[in-house]
């Protein structure tokens, strides 16, 4: 139960993030999120192996990040916790894929480990993408970003109810296991038929907690719809922002700026 408030803990100080007062901090989350999702769509659209055109993208976090004053290593720690699953899923490509793609002096390189490679970098780049999107608009103006380019109102308030209710569950959960522990004497290793019995209370009590909870906001006058302290207001800098970074990706997908940069160097090393 430790290590789950931790995680709790540390998502809920990527959505604290987003009130530090950095320049993206004030953008509006509706530009954010197409940004982002231009973003995800152009590097998801690469072929399996491709490496050296998908290197420019990590520019786009590293620019946001700094202009949303977010800590480089929180960034970091959540990728490295994320990474297993890449890892997971490409770790077999080597062995499946054998096939020799590139050869530098005596090491043959084959191409299940260059799909392996892109995949990890897909993979960094879009969770960096969804991470730079918490960290500088925040869960709460995120789902308002999201009802207000249309998306459905009972997926958005799922989504924000889930996000508020996931922490009340996890004390809930905390305070049982606690409670079970000082009835068990400290006891370790406790049985199946234990942890089935904690969590059908669990489910009891979410679901009473979850009932209290509608009654009380229909109490105060909940109507369905999702409002926020701060009202969205679109802004030519939004615009130019989504402007700018729309065509900074179209650029990065349609051209090959790695072999340009590359030419570029080769030709004042002359």
């Amino acid at each position: 139960m430790a290590m789950l408030n931790t995680v709790l803990g540390d998502i809920d100080a990527l959505d604290r993030l987003s009130s530090r007062g950095g320049i993206a901090n004030r953008i509006d989350p509706r530009a954010m999120l197409i940004a982002t999702a231009l973003f995800v769509l152009a590097v998801v659209s690469y072929p399996k192996y491709e490496i050296e055109n998908l290197l420019p993208f990590f520019v786009y976090p590293i620019i946001m990040i700094s202009l949303g004053a977010v800590p480089f290593g929180v960034v970091a720690r959540y990728l490295l916790i994320a990474s297993p699953f890449a890892v997971m899923v490409g770790i077999f490509n080597p062995l499946l894929d054998t096939r020799e793609m590139i050869v530098v002096g005596s090491i043959s390189i084959s191409s299940g480990w260059i799909s392996f490679i892109s995949i990890l970098l897909r993979f960094s780049l879009s969770v960096s993408g969804a991470l730079v999107l918490l960290a500088c608009t925040g869960y709460v103006r995120t789902c308002a970003g999201l009802a207000g380019l249309g998306a459905p109102r009972l997926l958005v308030t799922q989504f924000l109810l889930l996000y508020r209710f996931v922490f009340i569950l996890a004390d809930e959960a905390y305070r049982m296991a606690r409670a079970h522990s000082l009835r068990s004497r400290g006891a370790r290793n406790p049985g199946v038929s234990v942890f089935a019995s904690l969590a059908g209370h669990l489910l009891i009590r979410a679901y009473d907690r979850g009932l209290r909870l509608h009654q009380a906001m229909l109490a105060r006058g909940f109507d369905g719809t999702l409002r926020t302290n701060r009202e969205l207001r679109w802004k030519p800098v939004d615009t130019l922002f989504v402007v700018v970074c729309a065509s900074f990706f179209a650029a990065l997908r349609f051209g090959n700026v790695s072999r340009t940069l590359g030419e570029l160097v080769m030709e004042t090393q002359r």
